[in-house]
């Protein structure tokens, strides 16, 4: 029995996934790595893809699929996955291997003991090109350490503190029962990996180690800024499905509601500033429709964005106030090292 699946989904990936695989084989025996092969034309992904699962055939396998986009290769990922827990690992992103070892020891001890974990949680570091200094996202002051725990025993959340899929560890089996589906040709879904199984998890566990590191740099990637203005259509259809989910204010416990609400915070003000960073009348447009949109869908849950600190800072109005709507969100960007 595999202790930990890794679903790697590379698309083109072939200047860097090597590196990326090879920290995850440091996991050795107890993990699977499943290369999710997402219809790479353009260079020789498919090829060494094959080569890591003949070179190491009891952990690698190598998974061929028409091209469906980040989520059809997580989906694709989890559908073929044999171990107790899951993982995604971006192609250009790597782990830690002090931390890894910390990680397995942990998920061994529960398998061993029968005691079921719904996630755990670590942190993860911007590897930011460039950057002096790394900005790491951890929850000291939000999970208590290394104790399994309810919603009832977490802290409180601060905007920029929310768990991203780099955070996460999820009990494959809860993945599956909660019916996870992400759409296909659509960027940013890793927020409805986090967000949609939030309702379904019981127990989580966390270890305040650096374990993934996220790399941001390259101009093609999805998180560069200019990339995620001209995306924002795929920004907004996630944030609808998100919307779409749960009624936030439904949810149990309270602690766990306060939480999912900030993530649609986040997700509202990610949306907004990026049609304001665009500037262009017709993304402007996409940014009022969307705040008509929730508050159509959920009245109390528009009033309490759309009038909460976030959700007036980025709708201050005018061009003046768009101005300072952007200066705010390069403060932010400078405290928290994203993009």
């Amino acid at each position: 029995m595999k202790i930990l699946s890794i679903a790697v989904p590379c698309y083109n990936s072939a200047a860097y996934m090597d590196h990326c695989i090879g920290t995850l084989l440091h996991g050795g025996e107890d993990v699977e790595i499943l290369i999710v092969d997402d219809g790479s034309t353009k260079d020789n992904t498919a090829a060494i893809a094959d080569r890591y699962a003949k070179e190491y055939p009891t952990i690698c396998r190598a998974i061929h699929q028409e091209n469906g986009g980040h989520g059809s290769a997580v989906c694709t990922g989890l559908a073929n996955a044999d171990g107790v827990f899951f993982k995604v690992v971006d192609s250009d992103d790597w782990v830690d291997p002090d931390s890894y070892d910390r990680i397995l020891d942990t998920l061994r001890d529960f398998v061993k003991k029968n005691i079921q974990l719904d996630m755990l949680i670590s942190n993860f570091v911007y590897e930011k090109e460039g950057a002096e200094h790394k900005r790491v996202m951890h929850y000291r002051r939000v999970l208590p350490q290394e104790k399994l725990l309810t919603w009832n025993e977490i802290g409180r959340f601060l905007p920029g503190q929310y768990i991203l899929m780099h955070s996460v560890i999820y009990r494959t089996q809860l993945l599956r029962d909660c019916g996870l589906d992400l759409p296909k040709h659509t960027f940013y879904v890793d927020n409805i990996f986090v967000y949609q199984p939030l309702p379904h998890v019981k127990t989580l566990y966390y270890i305040d180690t650096n374990f993934y590191r996220y790399y941001i740099g390259r101009e093609d990637q999805s998180v560069n800024e200019q990339v995620m203005i001209g995306r924002i259509d795929q920004q907004i259809r996630v944030t609808k499905l998100m919307l779409g989910y749960y009624d936030p204010y439904q949810i149990e416990p309270p602690k766990l509601r306060r939480y999912m609400i900030l993530y649609l915070e986040i997700m509202m003000a990610i949306c907004s500033i990026l049609a304001i960073r665009s500037g262009t009348d017709e993304d402007l447009d996409k940014k009022a429709e969307l705040w008509q949109y929730l508050k159509k869908r959920n009245f109390r849950l528009y009033m309490r964005l759309r009038f909460g600190f976030i959700g007036q800072g980025v709708n201050l109005p005018g061009r003046e106030g768009r101005k300072a709507s952007v200066a705010g969100y390069k403060l932010a960007q400078k405290f928290y090292g994203f993009n």
